[in-house]
């Protein structure tokens, strides 16, 4: 299993390449478009690849900043012109900040599945 990490000691964000699936965990706070770059260029790579279904996985992210929110809004609009891949997200009802911000995503790319479980 093929394994992409990128981490800190507050946050964790794993790609595993088998499932084409990116989970992310902790507390995600980062400062602003040029430190959410990495993470920003391994969805980019990642959907550059055109896979069938791309799963993000928020379900053990327990704060994502508004500059967070802003990189994942700016993806999932990108996403407008690939439409060969079905993206989903799930989410966790017990994230107070994931009902909303993630629901919002809808608005930008009305094929999203969202699972908020």
């Amino acid at each position: 299993m093929a394994i992409e990490e990128i981490k800190d000691t507050d946050y964790a964000v794993q790609y595993d390449s088998e499932t084409t699936t990116v989970n992310f965990s902790g507390l995600l706070s980062l400062g602003g478009a040029t430190e959410y770059a990495p993470i920003n260029d391994l969805l980019n790579k990642i959907i550059n690849e055109e896979p069938e279904q791309m799963t993000l996985d928020l379900k053990k992210l327990e704060f994502l900043n508004s500059s967070g929110i802003s990189m994942l809004s700016k993806f999932v609009l990108g996403l407008r012109k690939k439409k060969s891949t079905q993206l989903v997200i799930l989410g966790s009802a017990e994230m107070p900040w994931q009902g909303k911000s993630l629901k919002n995503l809808q608005k930008f790319l009305p094929s999203l599945k969202l699972e908020i479980n």
